[in-house]
């Protein structure tokens, strides 16, 4: 029985507390920084051979060729192979439905008039992008689909997956989806190292122009340190969920919608908040049943204990200003009238309503991309979407007659900023015989 920590929201200190709680998995994150800089400056110094030194070091991979790296077509069409009719489908069908919700999310090039100056902005698609994929303590296959189907709607020419692997082996499933993604490259690489290699280029591993896709706590941190060498989607953390729930929800569906995100990590974090006490209880008794049958219980107890958290809160609106101030990545209004109260949900990566609508749906198939913003960063950031691999430049074009109109105020700025090559630049087009 996991020693679920609890809080109660109406006590002075609650919001002290919480923040205090909720910090720990941040600090216990931040440890990877230590190691990272080191891992990044000796791939970008020896290249493949520090490729080859980290992959036998972390993922008991030991090859000579950094050649091998690279999963051959041989090796995908062994992969396709091995998965069977449901695997395929299951595949197929989600390919379909994030697909067709990324296409919504296509930003689409624009012009007018203001006045005779022609302004617009054109669209295009980043040409590279590397794609990561974990494959720790399980494999991801939908996390292929989530990245790459949004980077086809946009447009990428040229897709490279990376994937860690251990002693050498990628799951088949992960291969066929990246296959069926009609990705260009798969490296069996994983790590930092993956991200630093993604950066700076070796001879085996291609430069990319930015990097997607969720990893732990190193590779984050890689991400975050490369940020401005290439393009980075997000810093996201150990996965999340917040469930807002009420007497209408079903405490062993809650039960184990806490168990599933449990499950993922043991850095994972899982929240229930409600007014219910009795309802609180009633999850507890379900998760002691359901834990002992879990495969990954000994991740799932780790998590719940170092990271679960239940909250008893005042009433709805407390619990949606909890969650607000939380910001989970992942957050399930396990209430009536749900739909009613999404207006008042300011910071959540992904918002599952009512009770028939788990969070493992989101993770594989209904549609909406799973790489979301975790740790509290939903305060600010978005989940992955075909924006993310969408560039823009804006365009100005103006005529004699406005070019004159405009030189007149860029003059003025030009010369209160002390910028004498500005305002003369300006100047000079108010000037038809210099144009």
């Amino acid at each position: 029985m996991p020693n679920i920590k609890k809080l109660i929201s109406k006590n002075k200190n609650f919001y002290k507390e919480l923040d205090a709680f909720i910090s720990k998995r941040k600090q216990d994150s931040n440890s990877a920084k230590e190691n990272i800089k080191e891992i990044i400056s000796k791939v970008k110094t020896d290249g493949d051979k520090a490729l080859i030194e980290f992959s036998k070091k972390f993922d008991s991979y030991n090859i000579e060729n950094p050649e091998e790296f690279l999963i051959s077509k041989e090796e995908i069409k062994d992969s396709v192979g091995k998965i069977n009719k449901d695997q395929r489908d299951a595949i197929s069908f989600a390919i379909e439905n994030v697909k067709k919700f990324s296409d919504r999310q296509k930003i689409e090039p624009w012009s007018f008039m203001m006045g005779e100056t022609y302004l617009g902005q054109k669209v295009e698609a980043i040409e590279k992008i590397g794609i990561y994929v974990p494959g720790g303590k399980a494999s991801y296959p939908s996390t292929v689909i989530m990245n790459a189907i949004p980077a086809k709607v946009a447009g990428v020419k040229e897709i490279i997956m990376v994937v860690p692997t251990q002693s050498g082996k990628v799951n088949d499933l992960v291969v066929a989806a990246a296959h069926f993604c009609e990705i260009d490259k798969i490296y069996k690489i994983g790590g930092a190292q993956a991200i630093a290699a993604l950066a700076y280029g070796t001879n085996v591993i291609p430069k990319v122009d930015k990097v997607v896709g969720p990893g732990n706590q190193y590779v984050s941190e890689a991400k975050r340190e490369l940020s401005g060498i290439i393009g980075v989607d997000n810093f996201a953390g150990p996965s999340e969920v917040l469930i807002i729930a009420d007497d209408s929800a079903n405490p062993s569906w809650v039960a184990m919608d806490l168990l599933s995100q449990a499950e993922h990590d043991q850095m994972a974090q899982s929240i229930l908040i409600s007014s219910d006490e009795k309802f609180l209880e009633s999850v507890l008794i379900q998760i002691d049943n359901f834990l002992p049958q879990m495969n990954r219980k000994d991740t799932i107890n780790l998590s719940l204990e170092n990271y679960g958290l239940f909250i008893s809160s005042k009433g709805l609106s407390d619990s949606i200003e909890i969650s607000n101030h939380i910001a989970p990545e992942h957050l399930q209004l396990c209430i009536e009238k749900n739909e009613d109260y999404v207006p008042e949900i300011k910071n959540a990566g992904a918002i599952f309503l009512g009770n028939y609508t788990p969070e493992v749906f989101g993770d594989y198939c209904a549609g909406p991309n799973h790489v979301l913003p975790t740790m509290g960063t939903a305060k600010f950031s978005s989940p992955l979407g075909v924006y993310e691999f969408q560039k823009r430049s804006n365009i100005i074009k103006c005529s004699r007659q406005s070019a004159y109109k405009l030189s007149k105020y860029a003059e003025v700025f030009a010369k209160a900023e002390g910028l004498q090559a500005h305002m003369l630049s300006a100047a000079l087009r108010k000037n038809e015989e210099d144009e």
